[in-house]
């Protein structure tokens, strides 16, 4: 029995019409995917990339324009003092100096600060010297220095001074201050001298009644 012509070929157009409509809905989703990409490029500047200048040893101000000039966004992150630096300059940058970046990058300022910073002092006195000097030194302060008072307590720190003041617990210094320690000898005040001893022992002699 022969097969109708019509119905053989309505599988086959069938098939057809199917591998159609695949190949336009891969041909479509290439298009979107190239216009997503396309898109992604434009909106993140793909390729488009500046240099992050120097703008180390400048003021802040000069810093700012330079960088916002070339599309630049600024932010201080930090403020340092720097004795070997100018006040209100900018000290470091972060990205650094000839780094690829997108443009309007946000960069960060280090700047040196135009006054010291102020630190708040802990209890100093009835602990040893070297104590003493750990503890300023974790504060940041390295200028410190020690003069021997008379105490029997051999280097044990009695008080401190800054700039002839005393010093007491919760003062507030700035952390390039020169302090001074004052520092027990190990020398009792209230013990008599050898001077002394040797006078009370000698017994008196004709000199010393002026007999002649």
């Amino acid at each position: 029995m022969n097969k109708n012509p019509e119905q053989s070929g309505k599988p086959r157009t069938r098939w057809a019409v199917i591998g159609i409509n695949l190949l336009l809905m891969a041909a479509v989703g290439l298009a979107l995917g190239w216009l997503a990409l396309t898109w992604l490029d434009f909106w993140t500047d793909h390729e488009k990339v500046e240099i992050v200048p120097d703008v180390r040893n400048q003021s802040y101000e000069s810093a700012v324009m330079q960088l916002e000039n070339q599309g630049f966004t600024v932010e201080i992150t930090d403020s340092v003092y720097d004795t070997k630096a100018r006040p209100g300059y900018v000290v470091d940058q972060n990205p650094r100096v000839n780094t690829k970046v997108k443009p309007g990058r946000l960069i960060y300022l280090t700047i040196n600060a135009v006054n010291p910073k102020m630190i708040t002092l802990p209890r100093l006195t009835d602990i040893s010297s070297r104590q003493a000097r750990a503890i300023l030194e974790g504060l940041g302060i390295k200028n410190v220095s020690e003069e021997e008072v008379i105490s029997e307590f051999e280097g044990l720190v009695l008080g401190a001074t800054y700039k002839g003041h005393r010093l007491t617990t919760g003062a507030r210094v700035p952390i390039n201050a020169a302090i001074i320690l004052q520092v027990g000898s190990g020398i009792d005040p209230f013990a008599p001298s050898a001077d002394s001893l040797m006078n009370e022992d000698t017994e008196p002699t004709a000199e010393h009644y002026d007999l002649f």
